[in-house]
């Protein structure tokens, strides 16, 4: 199985290839990541070997690429490197998003982590005298998309996490009305970040299912530096990748 993971910021890309590098022990140098260049940018290519080398997942290779910071730029690196690897014939089977960002009050605390069951596109659409609408209802594309359901189930047992939507937003909330109306308008989110949808709509027009991940760094809601926790989400971040593996390891038959 071949797997890319897209972050936003290569804090968050190193956080994930650590815990992609301690869900198996004691590699050996043929096991070490590789460097693998693209356009604009370079990709790493850990191998993620099963324990005792046998099947199922013993072909496990996650590629880990840091596509920068909003849903335009996570579109167009995912893009490039799905495209890639499909031209290479070595196409992916999983994309994943993953990183930091911020969780909902009553569902995702600072420090724990997010399995999307929905990612969506929260801000895209249009303001009306009734309200928001999002793109879907004034008949152009989707504002949301579902990742394949068993997997992110498996997912979040085992990483553990709480499941569900992931609010994809180009302005961090910053305002406790703002949270409300986006707990509103989207009944149930667990977290909000800047990439998730971007990474989903170039996987979805190339046909490769999505799943998205979160550890929570802050609150959404008023704006506080002083409250963000960067490093604890990045270790849990780490740790909900080394979940992945795990669950890829064991996982049997199409990933859609």
């Amino acid at each position: 199985m071949r797997v890319l993971v897209v972050t936003a910021v290569p804090a968050e890309s190193e956080a994930v290839t650590a815990g992609l590098r301690a869900a198996h022990p004691a590699p050996d140098t043929s096991d070490a990541p590789e460097s693998v260049p693209l356009p604009g940018r370079t990709l790493l290519r850990v191998p993620c070997p099963a324990p005792g080398g046998g099947a199922p997942g013993a072909g496990l290779v996650v590629d880990v690429l840091a596509g920068g910071v909003g849903p335009g730029a996570s579109a167009a690196a995912t893009a490039g490197a799905v495209m890639a690897a499909a031209l290479h014939g070595h196409p992916y089977d999983l994309v994943v998003s993953a990183g930091i960002g911020g969780g909902f009050a009553g569902t995702a605390p600072v420090g724990s982590v997010v399995v999307a069951d929905t990612i969506v596109a929260a801000d895209l659409g249009a303001e009306t005298p009734e309200g928001f609408l999002p793109v879907t209802e004034l008949g152009f594309g989707t504002s949301a998309h579902r990742p394949p359901a068993a997997l992110s189930r498996a997912l979040a047992a085992a990483a553990p996490a709480a499941s569900g939507p992931v609010l994809t937003v180009s302005t961090v909330t910053g305002s406790a009305a703002r949270a409300a109306e986006l707990a509103a308008r989207c009944p149930g989110a667990a977290a909000e970040a800047m990439e998730g949808f971007g990474v989903a709509e170039a996987a979805a027009a190339h046909g490769v299912p999505v799943l998205e991940l979160r550890a929570v760094s802050n609150p959404v809601g008023p704006r506080d530096r002083a409250a963000w926790r960067i490093g604890p989400a990045l270790t849990a971040l780490s740790g909900a990748c080394g979940a992945l593996v795990s669950v890829l390891h064991a996982w049997e038959g199409p990933v859609s």
